[in-house]
């Protein structure tokens, strides 16, 4: 099945319009008319190899929103019209401890991406900004009628990937949490962490999103260029969530926490964080990291969203202007979200 889609030919170039071959619909895959894919700062990391060689020509994409258009004879829990999502992974081994606790992200085999990664039969896979994908059932969810197609798209990435450490690490009612950034992941953590109940903080370079920070449900708001930050907020926080994929003083931030803290950075910078021991031995604190979350987890990541009414701030684009807004997120020029309409892919 041969659909249109937006690829990277090589690191550092353009996307540009293209067509790729899709496999047949097996007996458990869903063939899925893509609607919306978000567009996420992995993609961009990808796509200029920041992360390492690639396998060129990519179509990036992880945060798939769409409609199911065939299903194989053997789905059961998904039907043609229904309305679902595809997130960071396409399949893992499902037999391994982690797989078999949910943690499928965590495949001791290695979870499948949906783009750049071979699949199980050997073939690339190809991500969200195109028209059609096909899935394993196993790893698509199902998007609740109470959100926004385009606004759920980015739950798939940026909503996953701060409910799992907010969940995990057990914000709620009595906590204090910070997030470390207010961009694409950073403004999902703020709204997920104040839907949990837990006292939310931003922690941003300026304040010049302070009014965006306080809106989306953050009861303060401090610069972090502002030397006094670090001195006033000293041992404040049980929870601390790094969203920002560039370097930081993490022992600065360490200090931030209080006794049993835990600084967990979601973000993937390029570079090495390094770490003073004094800064973790000193308060019993934690450093530590979380990768998206598991089907399971990811579901009820939907639902919770869908319950609270929360979706991502998006700026809907055309196809056509994929690299303009990739240039825009590196400019920190979006607010908070791009989300391509896939409708607009020929």
């Amino acid at each position: 099945m041969r659909v249109h889609a937006y690829a990277a030919p090589a690191a550092g170039q353009p996307l540009a319009p293209t067509t790729i071959e899709r496999r047949e619909v097996g007996a458990n895959d869903v063939l899925i008319e893509i609607r919306y894919a978000g567009i996420c700062h992995s993609d961009i990391h990808t796509v200029n190899g920041d992360w390492g060689p690639q396998p060129f020509p990519v179509v990036p994409g992880h945060e798939i929103v769409g409609v199911v258009a065939e299903v194989g004879s053997a789905v059961t829990r998904h039907a043609v019209g229904d309305r679902v999502g595809v997130g960071c992974m396409v399949n893992s081994c499902g037999e391994c401890v982690n797989c078999t606790n949910g943690d499928e992200q965590y495949c001791l085999d290695g979870m499948v991406g949906t783009y750049a990664a071979t699949d199980r039969d050997g073939t690339t896979t190809q991500g969200g900004y195109s028209t059609h994908v096909v899935v394993d059932a196993d790893y698509v969810l199902s998007v609740p009628d109470g959100l926004d197609p385009a606004a759920a798209a980015p739950l798939l990435c940026a909503g996953i990937t701060t409910y799992a450490p907010l969940r995990h690490w057990k914000a709620g009612p009595g906590t204090k949490v910070a997030v470390v950034g207010l961009g694409g992941l950073g403004h999902m953590a703020v709204k997920i962490a104040h839907a949990l109940g837990a006292e939310v903080t931003v922690l941003s370079q300026s304040l010049k999103k302070q009014e965006d920070g306080l809106r989306l449900g953050a009861d303060d708001y401090f610069a972090t260029s502002d030397p006094a930050t670090f001195d006033q907020l000293a041992g404040r926080f049980d929870l601390i969530v790094n969203t920002v994929s560039a370097s930081i003083d993490v022992n600065a931030y360490l200090r931030l926490l209080a006794v049993d803290g835990t600084l967990v950075n979601v973000g993937a910078p390029a570079e090495p964080l390094p770490v003073h021991a004094m800064s973790l031995i000193s308060g019993r604190r934690s450093f530590a990291g979380s990768m998206i979350g598991g089907i399971a987890l990811t579901q009820e990541m939907l639902d919770f969203c869908a319950e609270h009414g929360l979706g991502a701030e998006v700026e809907v684009i055309a196809a056509d202007q994929v690299n303009e807004a990739y240039e825009r997120v590196l400019a920190s020029d979006v607010r908070y979200r791009f989300v391509i309409d896939t409708g607009t892919i020929a």
